[in-house]
């Protein structure tokens, strides 16, 4: 897609007619990346972030006047304006209903990012046509490096944890974060409710916190947290949600939550934007295929 200079311009994306706007508003200033760069990106990455996305509930984070400005907002609700060919579905919450839009094709991705929408948050199950919430279909691990820690810690960590998961017939898949961490995710049968692994999520956390406490906490407190990576095992919660693997990042430069091979997980780990994801896509294909739905992973033990 090439950048127009025009304030609106019209598409066809995926069989969808588009309006967009303002395509060439700078979006990551440090680095000159404009709204048309990052639907680029949205349509390029669209096989790999559609499979992480599919029947997922998608939580926005839209920074309408470019990162680092603090106009920045999260929207659940789909917005006014909503195409009548967006999905969506009405999922229960404490208050009511939110209804989320699901993202299940590259028009709705282009729309998003039209719309500034750069972090694509999801929870870890999924939902049926009708909103109705099916247990976790994958556990996933946060690691957040504290004060003076950072990625290299976390890939050291990394490793113990999927060491863990591996004594338990789990098989986990590292990715960097885009921000200062990492994730890992194990892909589960669909079969144990969402207490259930985080309760096995905060078991694994707190093991590993006592096994090697100069490095590893799975408490909140920042005053406890220096020097050390926290295992973020509340992620698994039903509430929550974890940034999609291959959404671009709010962050100075346009960083993108990236899959990786385990043999990067080391000394020299470092954070990786959407063109150098785009490159490996066309080298190495999707790192997280082998994880996905149609390769569902073991019950908990």
């Amino acid at each position: 897609m090439n950048p127009a200079a025009d304030e609106v311009t019209h598409v066809e994306v995926g069989g969808r007619r588009l309006r967009l706007t303002n395509l060439q508003k700078v979006l990551y200033p440090a680095t000159g990346t404009t709204k048309a760069e990052v639907i680029d990106y949205l349509v390029r990455v669209s096989g790999p972030l559609l499979a992480q996305l599919h029947e997922r509930p998608v939580t926005r984070i839209r920074w309408p006047h470019g990162v680092g400005d603090p106009q920045r907002f999260f929207e659940k609700n789909v917005p006014a304006g909503t195409p009548s060919w967006v999905r969506t579905v009405r999922v229960a919450a404490s208050d009511g209903f939110i209804e989320y839009p699901l993202v299940e094709d590259v028009a709705t991705l282009a729309w998003l990012g039209n719309l500034s929408a750069l972090e694509l948050h999801t929870p870890q199950w999924t939902v049926g046509r009708r909103g109705a919430v099916r247990h976790p279909d994958r556990l996933v691990v946060d690691l957040d490096p504290g004060e003076g820690a950072g990625l290299e810690q976390c890939a050291a960590v990394a490793h113990l944890v999927a060491e863990r998961l591996a004594d338990d017939g789990l098989e986990a898949v590292p990715v960097t974060s885009g921000g200062k961490g990492l994730q890992l995710y194990a892909p589960l049968a669909a079969t144990d409710a969402a207490d259930a692994v985080r309760g096995y999520a905060e078991r694994l956390a707190r093991g590993l916190a006592r096994d090697h406490k100069d490095l590893v906490t799975a408490t909140m407190t920042k005053s406890l947290r220096r020097g050390k990576v926290l295992l973020d095992w509340s992620q698994n919660t039903a509430a929550k949600t974890t940034i999609t693997p291959y959404s671009l990042r709010g962050r100075d430069r346009p960083t993108v939550a990236a899959p990786r091979r385990w043999d990067e997980i080391g000394p020299g780990l470092r954070q990786l934007t959407y063109d150098e994801v785009l490159d490996r896509l066309a080298t190495e294909g999707d790192l997280m295929e082998p994880y996905s739905r149609s390769h569902p992973g073991p019950q908990l033990p």
